[in-house]
């Protein structure tokens, strides 16, 4: 896959939630399901912006993130999806992306999101433990799950992806198969997994800090992972990302285009976009978006919009950095070294030589004539490498 492209990415931040989960860091808000038809008319004004100020972008990726997108109607969906089309050069066989929460799928819904131009969900699963989904505050249990992911199939969706989180306090490697196993039953097309992290101001993490749960036990969570690479190769899923598996040909394309560091649009509040060598991110509050979208006529430098709060350009040294942080996420291709010239006019080994040759001789990463990659050792131990190439 070539690293450079025409295309672009657009991701729209949906910040509403009916509950908060414990584990949640995200920039999201409860009890404000009042501001969704505000919020739907601000973030079409802003797509409108930065439209405005471009030239012809062409997008091949669009992803509804949250949050929980799904609180928002097929109608409301299908209004900003009207008006990116509108705005900008949208592909024929883009993907399109939304993130649900198992509680708000139903046939019906699927079909009218489809009608709209939905081609693929990504549903929060995270746990097929009722005890498990209850610690961490979601609204589903693990019924719902089968239920949400039946009406898609009945629908004719024929792309979903499935999160777990593992690493949770009291898991066992044998509460571990079991979702495992149930996800699998369920045949996406897609698995994300992702160890529990503790944040700052979330309640799991306050919990632990208290002593009400115990911390995670680092060796079980690796172990963990160990066990679900195998058992998803086994059934016919590839690893491509480090907390990313698919069948064959389904990976995430959006989320692909950020691995590669390649340009992409973040609208809405809480949303971070990297663009014509800008990074930048927009405001956190939803009451402050929405009143600075309606009521902001001023232009604004492509990309920036009314609502970005904080910007900086991206100088030569740090995106290529950025570039093999991401890069090397992708536990397949990797770093391609000829794209990386065609991008920095200088192999990779140019820039940094001794760091890689360190962790190739320790067995943490694998160099040959065409690519750098990740060792299967050295993804248990990725932070630490990919601080050495900051």
């Amino acid at each position: 896959m070539p690293v450079l492209t025409a295309s672009n990415s657009l991701y729209l931040h949906i910040p509403f939630c009916t509950v908060r989960c414990t584990y949640c860091a995200f920039n999201t808000y409860i009890n404000l399901e009042s501001l969704i038809e505000p919020f739907t008319n601000a973030l079409i004004r802003e797509i409108e912006c930065v439209a405005r100020s471009s030239s012809g972008l062409k997008l091949h990726t669009i992803y509804f993130g949250g949050g929980t997108p799904s609180l928002l109607s097929h109608i409301q969906i299908g209004r900003i999806l009207s008006t990116v089309r509108r705005e900008f050069d949208l592909d024929a066989d883009a993907e399109i992306s939304m993130e649900a929460n198992p509680d708000d799928i139903h046939i019906d819904y699927v079909h009218a999101l489809m009608e709209q131009g939905i081609n693929r969900l990504s549903l929060g699963m995270q746990s097929a433990n009722n005890r498990e989904l209850q610690l961490f505050g979601r609204r589903h249990d693990a019924d719902t799950i089968h239920r949400a992911v039946a009406a898609a199939r009945r629908a004719g969706l024929k792309n979903f992806n499935l999160d777990l989180i593992f690493g949770i306090p009291h898991q066992t490697l044998h509460d571990w198969e079991v979702s495992l196993n149930q996800l699998l039953w369920l045949q996406p097309e897609h698995i994300s997994v992702y160890a529990l992290g503790l944040e700052d101001g979330t309640a799991m993490n306050s919990w632990v800090q208290k002593g009400k749960l115990p911390l995670p036990d680092d060796d079980l969570t690796a172990d963990m992972y160990e066990f679900a690479d195998g058992y998803f190769n086994t059934h016919g899923y590839q690893q491509y990302e480090i907390s990313n598996w698919s069948l064959p040909s389904r990976e995430c394309k959006h989320n692909k285009q950020y691995w590669l560091n390649l340009p992409y649009l973040g609208l809405g509040p809480g949303a971070h976009g990297y663009m014509d060598k800008l990074r930048y991110e927009t405001i956190l509050s939803p009451h402050r978006y929405i009143n600075l979208l309606i009521n902001s006529d001023a232009s604004h430098k492509f990309p920036l919009t009314p609502a970005v709060n904080d910007w900086h350009e991206i100088d030569r040294d740090t995106e290529i950095a950025e570039t093999l942080l991401m890069g090397l996420r992708l536990t397949q291709i990797g770093i391609n070294r000829f794209d990386f010239v065609q991008r920095f006019g200088k192999d990779v080994m140019d820039c940094h030589g001794s760091t890689i040759e360190k962790f190739a001789e320790s067995g943490l990463l694998i160099l040959d004539d065409k690519k750098l990659i990740l060792s299967p050792k050295g993804r248990f131990l990725s932070n630490m490498i990919f601080r050495e190439f900051v």
